[in-house]
């Protein structure tokens, strides 16, 4: 069986999200891309793990990298894909059109048909996208292979409603401890609860008002919310410990150390561990290529306020964009849907900018 590249964007969205690819499941898609894109004479086809990468090599001035992952979150009933109309409009719903087989179609469509693009292309798809940054392909590629990193230019299809959003928001998770001393529940003024310790915690992260920062031009959204909290031993017995967890997603212009010491400050006087971080991205639009990008697909760039893969392409000083069909609000959600112009819309964009005189 091979993936019919001469289909449609649409017809192809439907097939790969009809195989289910959830995190660590994906070798199966692997497969079928791997095999569907070997006999394509124009590319140089490298896998790495579930990771597959394809390649033109024409001698061109710049080369671009486009990127999607192929895993989704897990299925929830919405597993095979159905048509359905929302406001009259036609969508195809169902796990991962949003998220993002519906970018990674178009790239698969193009990858196929563009045998003489104006700029050298890397197409790189990859696992594990969705989970910790220890299993993702893209970030074990870069550690194995970095000089298939080597580009001017990147484009993740990470769903941006068609529209190019540059950048991203870094992310940093803590766990803030509350402690106390156990006792019976029925002579709670022996202990000392440490649940009720973390009131002022969660009062302080109730307060917090969230910052908007320019960057390059982009008003990037801030956010510092608790996400978890964990605490108690038993029904009848005063807790020692309470941990909230919280996640703080923070403009580009601020690194993941700067994050540290605002959340640290914003929590004096509590017990904070940094458990993970990662930069954000600066949007890098302007470089020339980004700018002729976007004047080709036709869109004002916006800010990404989620953390995307964009950051490990930054750091190596690759300007890099989101770009990709389906609305982010829905993805990872039941009710999982894409509208089907907008995976047309995505795929004439590319094409028109790859293919420019």
């Amino acid at each position: 069986m091979l993936l019919d590249l001469t289909a449609s964007s649409v017809d192809l969205t439907r097939a790969i999200c009809d195989i289910p690819s959830v995190s660590g499941d994906e070798a199966t898609l692997a497969d079928l891309i791997e095999a569907s894109i070997a006999p394509l004479a124009h590319l140089e086809v490298i896998r790495h793990g579930n990771t597959i990468v394809a390649r033109t090599n024409l001698g061109r001035a710049q080369r671009v990298v486009i990127a999607g992952h192929i895993d989704t979150v897990p299925i929830n009933d919405n597993v095979p894909t159905r048509d359905i109309a929302v406001a009259g409009e036609p969508h195809l719903w169902g796990r991962g059109t949003v998220d993002m087989k519906a970018g990674v179609a178009v790239q698969l469509k193009l990858a196929a048909e563009l045998t003489a693009p104006v700029v050298d292309i890397t197409w790189m798809w990859y696992d594990n996208e969705e989970v910790a940054a220890s299993l993702n392909g893209l970030n074990l590629l870069s550690a194995d292979r970095p000089d298939l990193f080597a580009a001017d230019f990147a484009i993740l299809g990470e769903p941006s409603n068609g529209q190019v959003e540059g950048g991203c928001n870094g992310t940093l998770r803590a766990i803030v401890r509350t402690h106390g001393v156990r006792a019976h529940s029925a002579r709670a003024w022996i202990g000392e609860n440490a649940i009720h310790r973390a009131a002022p915690i969660l009062a302080r992260l109730s307060e917090y008002r969230a910052k908007e920062v320019t960057v390059e031009g982009l008003a990037y959204r801030e956010s510092l919310s608790a996400v978890r909290i964990v605490g108690g031993v038993a029904g009848n017995v005063i807790p020692d410990l309470c941990e909230v967890e919280i996640n703080y997603r923070f403009a580009p212009s601020k690194t993941a150390a700067d994050a540290a010491a605002h959340v640290r400050g914003v929590l004096e006087g509590f017990e904070v561990e940094i458990t993970d971080a990662a930069d954000g991205a600066r949007p890098g639009l302007d470089a020339p290529i980004a700018q002729q990008f976007v004047a080709a697909v036709g869109a004002e760039p916006r800010p990404k306020y989620g953390w995307t893969d964009v950051a490990r392409f930054s750091a190596l000083g690759i300007p890099a964009v989101n770009y990709g069909p389906g609305d982010p609000h829905l993805a990872h959600h039941d009710e999982e849907r894409v509208p089907l112009a907008q995976i047309d819309a995505v795929e004439q964009g590319l094409r028109a900018w790859l293919t420019a005189p």
